[in-house]
């Protein structure tokens, strides 16, 4: 088998804009008017692999170029079942192609070697389960007492797990925190994301506070590039601290987190990381280290179907993130990745990615074809 072709059909994916994390009080700005692209890997033997290419905070058109000037030539003419030679090629040029553009081939091929198998993806991996608990996680909403009616609805579906992405000033985010476990009391699980807001000084503050309130994890309170830093405050704290989810070399800047004790937790998605196949070798590292690896979403539906898969291949990563949970991000697939009233997500049981791409929606705002 042989690659013949890879092209991006560019389509718009118009959404009501909303916000979380820091910056300006009102948190990043996401949705509106965005363009989607959908990756396509053809090959000679009529089975082609699809991934999504953009989010809902950048658009595909920021990077297709790149794409087609860089990994096209790499990806065409190649056995797609060359997984691995492909992605460590595609990664060499991670200095002028963003992970996003990376990520989206390796799917892509994924997707092809599951379909060419007739097991879904995570059965070629290995599965380990075929369940995972979900957890809600928050956009940027005004007051506390928003927090926790949004996380009381949720728990009011029967999700076990709620995460918060806060106002980046810590005394708000305190007091956020505080009275989201006084609405849901101690049977949910509660996390916080700081999405790297804090310096160390108020990074303890805050840690110490939610140690109190008995949260699971307390997420990105610095900046990456800080590890200094996070070496002091996992000292100084028993809450588990989880970072890496943007950590300079990805895959490979995993080992010094690990040797500088500068996280409990590694993160990764197939987006930020690059793809299927470096998520499942971070899984393993941490595994080897006794570590969890939590999986971030995709930022959009078919990177989050990847993500799945992951999780049901590996041990130590205990649950699906739903961000943000209303919905926002869920977009041009026929069916979605759903929680039913037991907080739980299922394995796809369909070859490759197993979900199926609206192609009606596609065409109906279909924009341009780049190959």
């Amino acid at each position: 088998m042989k690659i013949t072709d890879v092209k991006v059909t560019m389509f718009n994916w118009e959404q009501e804009a909303w916000t979380t994390g820091i910056g300006g009080g009102q948190g990043t700005s996401f949705g509106g008017d965005v363009m989607m692209g959908i990756l396509t890997i053809e090959t000679d033997e009529g089975i082609s692999g699809n991934a999504f290419l953009g989010s809902s905070h950048q658009g595909a058109d920021d990077l297709v170029g790149p794409l087609m000037k860089f990994l096209k030539p790499i990806v065409v003419g190649r056995n797609p079942m060359e997984r691995g030679a492909i992605w460590w090629e595609m990664w060499r040029e991670n200095r002028r192609v963003t992970t996003n553009a990376i990520g989206a081939i390796d799917v892509a091929l994924w997707d092809i070697a599951g379909k060419a198998a007739g097991l879904p993806i995570h059965e070629l991996i290995g599965t380990c389960r075929y369940s995972v608990p979900a957890y809600s996680s928050t956009a940027w909403h005004a007051t506390a007492e928003e927090y926790a009616e949004e996380a009381k609805h949720f728990q009011s579906l029967g999700w076990t797990a709620h995460k918060i992405h806060p106002h980046s000033d810590p005394a708000a985010d305190i007091k956020i925190c505080q009275v989201v476990r006084e609405a849901v009391g101690d049977d949910m699980v509660l996390m916080l994301d700081s999405m790297w807001a804090y310096g160390y000084e108020d990074a303890v503050r805050v840690g110490r506070a939610i140690e109190d309130l008995k949260f699971f994890w307390y997420e990105d309170p610095l900046v990456e590039e800080d590890i200094y830093s996070y070496v002091k405050l996992r000292q100084k704290l028993d809450i588990p601290i989880m970072s890496t989810e943007f950590a300079p070399g990805r895959l490979y800047g995993m080992a010094h987190w690990i040797q500088s004790y500068a996280t409990d937790i590694l993160r990764g998605d197939v987006a930020v990381t690059g793809g299927i196949s470096p998520l499942i070798k971070i899984a393993h590292i941490a595994e080897g280290f006794g570590m969890k690896f939590e999986i971030h979403h995709g930022g959009n539906s078919l990177n989050n179907v990847a993500n799945l898969h992951v999780t049901m291949a590996i041990r130590n990563c205990d649950y699906y993130e739903v961000f943000p949970c209303t919905g926002a991000n869920k977009y041009a697939l026929v069916e979605d990745i759903e929680v039913d009233d037991k907080g739980l997500v299922y394995a796809p049981t369909e070859p490759g990615l197993g979900y199926k791409i609206d192609w009606d929606l596609v065409k109906h705002n279909f924009l341009q074809e780049v190959s």
